[in-house]
């Protein structure tokens, strides 16, 4: 018996900007992706936010003092 789902549904994306104005499209959503900035932010000094690459997959490493802007991706 086949399963009854559907087709996968694509990941939700957040777009950052960085100081420098580099953007970036990192998986999650706008409140996950903020948690995890937060989470460093409130962590240890030079506590880097960890993020996945929507596009790519692959990690990539935030300082959360750097982001400027948080937005749902497209």
């Amino acid at each position: 018996m086949s399963s009854s789902e559907g087709p996968a549904r694509p990941r939700a994306s957040t777009e950052i900007i960085v100081v420098t104005g580099d953007r970036y499209r990192i998986e999650g959503t706008p409140k996950e992706v903020e948690r995890i900035i937060v989470d460093a932010a409130r962590g240890s000094i030079m506590q880097l936010a960890w993020l996945v690459e929507a596009e790519t997959g692959a990690d990539l490493a935030v300082n959360p003092d750097h982001v400027v802007t948080l937005r749902a991706g497209s």
